[in-house]
């Protein structure tokens, strides 16, 4: 049995799901993003999985989704690179609150998400140690060289590409094979190449960062997440957490 509830942390409006009976307790603690045009809600049956194997997930909407959007779907079309900015900038003040709120053992915190929240998962690893592990699904780290084709950032958005050029992962892969690390992808994705997926395992592989990496393909899929995909980001994090 779990118990799940929405609430505040730092302002952002959470999905927070825990073991019955479980809140106060110490548990590790996964939080997981959501999907460009998605929401917390839409991916809540990861919070579900999670918290049925013990764990404590935090699920937080993304700028301009969920309880944070305004209305306007035309306008968020030309924000996607400042959403996955600010996805990886808040999850520090974030994980603070949660940390002043309730028991946290700062050793076993991790980060999970789907599509644009697999990018944050890369992000957050890359900028933040104290991450214990990352589960990325059909996502990416290459944000520069993604952002010629995924779209393409706007005038308005271009600020915001340029600056996730400190977050890309081209050149500091050493941040993101040094913590065990789940890459799935599906072979058909329509959105998200799977080469993006190929093209990291291939990278942690010739520079010898590979040993703490699993990578997964799951053939004829297209860009969604699959029963399969939600096993094994289950089992993974149980695993390392």
């Amino acid at each position: 049995m779990i118990e799940i509830y929405t609430e505040e942390l730092a302002g952002i409006e959470v999905l927070h799901a825990v073991p019955t009976g479980k809140k106060e307790s110490q548990l590790p603690v996964v939080y997981f993003y959501h999907g460009f045009t998605s929401s917390k809600l839409v991916y809540s049956y990861f919070a579900v999985a999670l918290a049925q194997s013990g764990m404590r997930v935090i699920m937080p909407d993304a700028k301009q989704h969920g309880a944070r959007f305004d209305g306007d779907e035309t306008a968020r079309l030309y924000q996607f690179w400042s959403i996955l900015k600010s996805n990886i900038d808040e999850f520090s003040q974030l994980h603070q609150a949660l940390a002043e709120r309730y028991p946290v053992d700062e050793q076993r915190v991790a980060v999970g998400g789907a599509s644009m929240g697999g990018m944050t998962a890369l992000g957050i690893m890359a900028r933040y140690s104290q991450v214990r592990c990352v589960a990325c699904l059909m996502g990416s780290g290459y944000f520069i060289s993604l952002g010629k084709n995924l779209f393409p950032p706007q005038a308005l958005d271009l600020e915001s590409l340029n600056e996730l050029a400190n977050y890309d992962i081209s050149h500091q892969l050493e941040k993101i094979g040094n913590r065990p690390l789940l890459l799935w992808h599906g072979e058909q994705d329509d959105v998200v190449p799977a080469a993006e997926t190929w093209r990291l395992e291939q990278a942690l592989i010739e520079k010898g960062l590979d040993k703490q990496m699993t990578c997964l393909r799951e053939p004829g899929v297209k860009h969604r997440i699959t029963p399969t995909a939600l096993e094994a980001a289950r089992r993974f994090f149980s695993e390392n957490l």
